[in-house]
């Protein structure tokens, strides 16, 4: 991931791009693999840990009917995170990651392993669903962080 991590910043400093993130599942993760990397302060610009529904609200201004009709897990709900984290931060891509990490609080309709992750950049929003099969909490973490390094690669290039 070091690696990932590293990739990304060298592109996005060299592109002159500045980006952000809200991130549920992953707990500041993605936030942590970047600022661990030397000159992620050219980039960097925030990070918002958006943990409980109450959060993506208030901080995220995400309607309360979404999360209701759609769950917060969901392609609505991350879709509008990435699209309202894009207005606050300004910053040129924005990263939302919303999943269940487990080993608990999976369903039958959301198992444990689904997450969903939205970019933006420009007028351009991308949100793609994953199914990791391992149930580990933190191998779910660490292989959501890896799609969406590798998601915004793919956008900042």
């Amino acid at each position: 991931m070091k690696k990932l991590s590293q990739k990304v910043v060298k592109l996005l400093r060299k592109k002159r791009l500045k980006i952000s993130f809200a991130e549920s599942c992953t707990g500041g993760l993605l936030s942590s693999s970047i600022t661990s990397i030397s000159g992620s302060s050219n980039v960097f610009t925030l990070g918002l840990v958006t943990y409980s529904n109450q959060s993506k609200i208030n901080n995220l201004k995400v309607p309360k009917r979404i999360i209701m009709k759609y769950g917060a897990v969901s392609y609505e709900t991350c879709s509008s995170m990435v699209k309202n984290l894009n207005k606050i931060s300004k910053t040129n891509i924005s990263v939302s990651i919303t999943g269940v990490a487990g080993p608990k609080g999976g369903t039958k309709q959301k198992p444990v392993g689904l997450v969903y992750i939205g970019v933006k950049k420009g007028n351009k929003t991308l949100v793609k669903k994953f199914l990791f099969k391992t149930k580990k909490r933190n191998s779910i973490q660490r292989s959501t962080v890896t799609k969406a390094l590798n998601l915004v690669l793919g956008l900042a290039k």
